[in-house]
């Protein structure tokens, strides 16, 4: 591990977050649900400096992301960090801004568009109103008809009940599809795991004659903002996507505006459901390459 660098930590949670409170930009990679849940798979560690903590990735190969703290209190053109280049990842556009803005010549910016974070109205996503929301609604009004549901919110006591449809969920799957889904299924389980330590993580599930059929797993990004980390429903349930996503924000989805339900990583699949539900505006992120000073 380089210098200075140790691996995330639940200890440095709340000092995290005070630095990434300070960001002038909030995009989903950088919550600590995030950060803690894909530690493992892409190697993750970090350094906290005076005023920025730097984000190291090890997996699979060695890149940095973006800083986190207050990006407009840092002359970046003579940040020693930056002196010899450096190459970044997941960096969000107002910091791109920043850093163009500040080394003109040295920095080339490279648009990262199966990064960018989908971000919907909350009061939209609940009430499901309109032409462009029919489908969701007609399915479900179809599940709430079909099935004896029942919603609750996701609690400490229920953690173990979520990591066995997790496992059928993954146990379902396509095992041609297992490379990636083993990862986000490692993610998902060191999260839940690590529910009662982690007191941001909020969540919802829903049962079906007391068997629970789906659940979602999500944290504050900003007072306005809820962000999605996991949505699983269990197959053979139509309409159950539908119902976990809405009966959740009508829950626990009240206090914010938007909620963003993270990037599609180039998946066409993915990219089309997420499409679906009418985002009204996209977190855009890219790489940059900062070039050596002189």
């Amino acid at each position: 591990m380089r210098d200075g660098f140790e691996a995330i930590s639940l200890a440095r949670r709340d000092e995290y977050l005070e630095r990434l409170a300070k960001c002038p930009q909030k995009v989903s990679d950088y919550s600590f649900g995030n950060l803690w849940g894909w530690a493992e798979e892409y190697g993750l560690s970090w350094r906290f400096g005076e005023s920025h903590v730097w984000i190291l990735q090890t997996k699979p190969f060695e890149v940095f992301w973006a800083p986190v703290g207050p990006w407009t209190d840092v002359d970046w053109s003579a940040c020693p960090c930056l002196a010899q280049g450096l190459d970044f990842i997941r960096v969000p556009e107002k910091l791109c801004e920043i850093l163009s803005a500040a080394m003109p010549d040295r920095v080339r910016t490279e648009e990262a568009r199966d990064h960018d974070d989908y971000v919907y109205s909350v009061p939209e996503l609940v009430e499901l109103r309109g032409n462009k929301f029919h489908k969701k609604k007609n399915l479900l009004s179809q599940f709430l008809r079909s099935y004896n549901a029942e919603y609750k919110t996701l609690t400490p006591d229920c953690v173990e009940e979520t990591l066995e449809l997790q496992r059928q969920w993954f146990a379902w799957r396509d095992p041609e599809d297992s490379g990636a889904l083993l990862a986000e299924n490692k993610a998902i389980v060191r999260v839940l795991q690590s529910w009662d330590r982690m007191p941001g993580l909020v969540g919802g599930t829903i049962r079906v004659d007391g068997e629970m059929i789906a659940y979602t797993v999500a944290e504050e990004l900003t007072p306005e903002m809820l962000v999605i980390h996991f949505e699983k429903g269990r197959p053979g349930f139509k309409g159950v996507y539908q119902a976990i996503n809405q009966q959740f924000l009508a829950d626990a989805g009240t206090p914010y505006a938007l909620v963003n339900r993270e990037q599609d990583l180039g998946d066409e699949g993915l990219r089309k459901a997420k499409l679906s539900y009418n985002p009204c505006q996209y977190l855009k992120k890219c790489k940059v390459s900062v070039a050596p000073a002189g």
